[in-house]
Order: C-alpha cells, then sequence, then structure tokens
C-alpha cells in the first residue's frame, strides 16, 4: 500500500461516562479494507474517542498499512495527538500514550479534523454497538 489508508474514527458515550460504543472505517483505493462498532462497557465520549483510534490502529497493522490519514471528529482528540492541546485526564493519558506507542508502527500518520457529517459511517458503527451491545460490522 503505498498510497495513505485513510482511516475514520469515532467515539460515542450515552451520558458522560455511560454506554459507549467505538467505530472506525479503513479505507484504501476507494475500497473498504475493514470496519467495526465494539460496545465497550461505560466510558466517557473523550474515552471511547481514543479506544476508537487504538482498535483502528492495531487493524491497520494487521492490515500492513504503512502511512495513515486518521479523520476524526473530536477536536480534542485530533489536538492532543498533534501535540497542540495537552492531556490532563489521568485514563486520557494512558489512552494517549498507548496511541503514540501504535503510531510508531507506521512510516507516518497524519491527524485531521473534520465535521462530524464526513464522520458518519464511524458514528453509525459505534451508535449501533451501543444499540445492540455488541460488535457490528
Amino acid at each position: 500500500m503505498e498510497d495513505p489508508v485513510r482511516v475514520f474514527v469515532d467515539g460515542a458515550s450515552r451520558g458522560n461516562p455511560g454506554p459507549a460504543g467505538i467505530g472506525f472505517v479503513v479505507v484504501y483505493g476507494g475500497k473498504v479494507l475493514a470496519k467495526l462498532g465494539r460496545y465497550v462497557g461505560v466510558a466517557t465520549n473523550n474515552q471511547a474517542e481514543y479506544m476508537a483510534l487504538i482498535a483502528a490502529l492495531e487493524a491497520c497493522h494487521e492490515l500492513g498499512a504503512r502511512r495513515l490519514e486518521v479523520f476524526s471528529d473530536s477536536e480534542l482528540l485530533v489536538k492532543q495527538l498533534r501535540g497542540e492541546y495537552s492531556v490532563r485526564s489521568p485514563r486520557l493519558k494512558e489512552l494517549h500514550e498507548k496511541a503514540k506507542r501504535l503510531e510508531k508502527l507506521f512510516e507516518s500518520v497524519a491527524y485531521t479534523h473534520v465535521p462530524r457529517d464526513s464522520n458518519a459511517d464511524a458514528d453509525a458503527l459505534a451508535n449501533k454497538a451501543i444499540d445492540l451491545k455488541r460488535d457490528v460490522e
């Protein structure tokens, strides 16, 4: 995979914290290579956003991707991973550090903040996982 793989991630929480789900969609050459919605139990929205990213990074590594373009509607997630915002929450620090370790498995990882409607597929997977309280595709 020479061109960057496009990765759309989203986390959702009903309540903050509350029942939470994650979703991601991995796209390369216009084709969906992987997608997943997963119920993750009780979490904050920000925790779910990080869990979605971590699951997507792990999936991309398994697929053999080398360069990633990650898209998220979470401005906090994107700015923390770019180093523009600090990470204060102890639980988010733990998740942030795991994501940064996973980044090292790739030649490059770029993060872009997108409007919610540009991330509809990942959002739908996260919410469906909460509704069904199980993994969905």
